[in-house]
């Protein structure tokens, strides 16, 4: 989505400055780069960096990072607004990548709760791993080249964003449960993906063996018992693919009770077959 500047509203810039932040923001997606404004006006990078810290001096840019800036809307002119489209901020910052956890969730509508912070699944290996940019949080998490599979294509104005898809989404989060902000909030999903008219547990056991992490056939073939009894096939199919050695049913919490057909490690409160909530774990990020 464009921030739509013209000729009259730029008031406060010279007319060669306002013809040329026209012309770039026309010509950019979403954000403006050093690169890209020296290419759009045949200009050398150091002139271009010049010319965006002006522009973000006197209130028309907000710097994202060095080198990197987003157009700030005329019905929000402050240098510290939100970003208007986070998706697309993570799109330029972590590519190759795709928005993933409870950031997909919310997308597919697998959980009505409201997560503050946007999950990006990356290639790359950044340092900070909890960025916080323009008041945004993000968590990032690097996952191989092999792994950027089951992703869909969201369109952000002129800008082509990659997200999981449900099946992918579920996923990810059985793998590492704090995606989903814990194994509760992940067992919910899992049910409403259960619900919706993207199920496809044929596709989601097809998806956990390319992945080929065995933890997540113990979790999800634990659950489908808990929640999908009637899905025998895929209880079954979970069994064959159990590996060596247990594993807990989320990292993040004291479990002390061994399911053993399942090698999986789990609070006492679900040991019980009759019990079907688990407290929550507290370290869920919304």
């Amino acid at each position: 989505m464009h921030t739509e500047y013209t000729m009259e509203v730029l008031s406060g810039l010279g007319k060669e400055d306002r013809k040329r932040l026209s012309a770039i923001v026309r010509g950019t997606k979403g954000t403006l780069s050093v690169k890209e404004v020296s290419n759009i006006l045949k200009v050398s990078p150091t002139e271009a960096a010049k010319m965006l810290s002006r522009w973000a001096k006197k209130g028309w840019l907000s710097r994202v990072r060095r080198g990197l800036y987003i157009a700030i809307s005329l019905e929000a002119r402050t240098p510290d607004v939100p970003l208007e489209d986070s998706w697309i901020i993570a799109e330029r910052l972590y590519s190759p990548c795709y928005i993933g956890g409870w950031s997909a969730a919310e997308y597919w509508d697998l959980t009505e709760q409201v997560f503050r912070t946007i999950v990006v699944m990356t290639t790359q290996k950044p340092r900070d791993r909890s960025p916080v940019i323009k008041g945004t949080s993000f968590m990032i998490r690097t996952v191989p080249e092999k792994a950027m599979f089951g992703l869909k294509s969201s369109w952000r104005g002129q800008v082509k964003i990659s997200v999981s898809d449900s099946s992918r989404t579920v996923l990810d989060m059985l793998n590492v449960p704090r995606l989903g902000g814990g194994i509760r909030s992940v067992a919910d999903m899992l049910n409403n993906y259960l619900k919706s008219e993207n199920k496809d547990l044929k596709l989601l056991i097809e998806y956990a063996k390319r992945l080929g992490n065995g933890a997540v056939f113990k979790r999800l073939g634990f659950l489908l018992e808990r929640f999908a009894s009637d899905q025998i096939s895929f209880i079954n199919d979970c069994k064959t693919q159990l590996t060596t050695g247990n594993v807990k049913l989320d990292p993040a919490l004291e479990s002390d009770k061994l399911i053993t057909r399942w090698k999986l490690w789990v609070p006492e409160s679900w040991a019980n077959p009759e019990r079907r909530v688990l407290p929550s774990n507290g370290t869920g990020e919304k």
